[in-house]
C-alpha cells in the first residue's frame, strides 16, 4: 500500500493534476467528505488528509510514503529524515515582514529598537532577523495573524502573502521579502528503498509534469 499525505484547500486542488498525470484519481473530494482516508482508482494507493502542519511528520515517521507540504512548513519542521526531491512549483506565495499602515518600520529597525513579532513561523522569523542584527521577540500565534499589531499585541507579523488583499483589508502593509514559498514533494526515506519499484513511477510523473509546466 502506498500512502501519500495532503492537506486540504489549495495544495489539495493543486495537486489533483500531478495525481492524475501519475495514474492517481482520489474517489472523493476531502472538502465534501468527512473521512480522513481517501481510496483512490488504484486499489494500492489511499490519500490521508492531514493538517499542512503535520504532513512532515506522517511522512518522517513511515505513517504516509509520500506527502505536499510548504517549503514554509518544512523549514519550521527542519526535514529530518525526509527526501526532497522536487520542488512542485504549486501553491506559490511569499513569507514577508508586514506592519500597521504608518509604522515606521526602517526607522524603528535602524533605531535598533526591539521588536515584538507575531508569526507562527518562528524558526523562520528568528533566522531572518539574526541575520540582519534585528532584536526581536517572538510571539507564537497559530491564525488571525493581521489581528496582533491592530490591537497592539505586536510590531509586525511573519506571515504568508498570496495576493496580499487580506493586508489590505486590515490595513497593513508588506515592508519586508524573506523568501518565496512553494510546496515540495516529501518522501520516507526508508519507503523510498523498500518501495522504490512502486514509489519512483510517481515521483518521475510529478517530476514530468512540473517540467513540462515550465517549458
Amino acid at each position: 500500500m502506498i500512502t501519500i499525505a495532503l492537506s486540504k484547500g489549495r495544495i489539495f486542488e493543486e495537486t489533483l493534476p500531478l495525481l492524475a498525470a501519475a495514474g492517481i484519481v482520489p474517489s472523493e473530494a476531502p472538502e465534501s467528505s468527512r473521512k480522513l482516508i481517501i481510496g483512490t482508482n488504484l486499489e494500492n494507493v489511499r490519500l490521508i488528509i492531514v493538517r499542512a502542519t503535520d504532513v512532515p511528520t506522517y511522512v518522517q515517521y513511515g505513517a504516509a510514503d509520500l506527502g505536499i507540504a510548504g517549503k514554509d512548513v518544512l523549514l519550521e519542521h527542519g526535514g529530518a529524515g525526509l527526501y526532497l526531491p522536487l520542488d512542485l512549483d504549486i501553491a506559490k506565495c511569499r513569507l514577508m515582514v508586514a506592519v500597521q499602515n504608518g509604522f515606521d518600520y526602517e526607522g524603528a529597525v535602524k533605531q535598533g529598537a526591539r521588536l515584538r513579532i507575531a508569526t507562527k513561523y518562528t524558526e523562520c522569523a528568528r533566522e531572518h532577523f539574526a541575520s540582519k542584527g534585528v532584536h526581536v521577540d517572538l510571539i507564537k500565534l497559530y491564525g488571525s495573524m493581521e489581528l496582533a499589531p491592530l490591537v497592539g499585541l505586536a510590531d509586525a507579523i511573519v506571515d504568508l502573502v498570496s495576493t496580499g488583499s487580506t493586508l489590505k483589508a486590515n490595513n497593513l502593509v508588506a515592508v519586508e521579502d524573506i523568501r518565496e514559498i512553494s510546496s515540495r514533494l516529501v518522501v520516507n526515506q526508508a519507503a523510498l528503498k523498500l518501495k522504490h519499484s512502486q514509489l519512483q513511477p510517481i515521483i518521475d510523473a510529478f517530476a514530468a509534469t512540473v517540467a513540462a509546466r515550465q517549458v
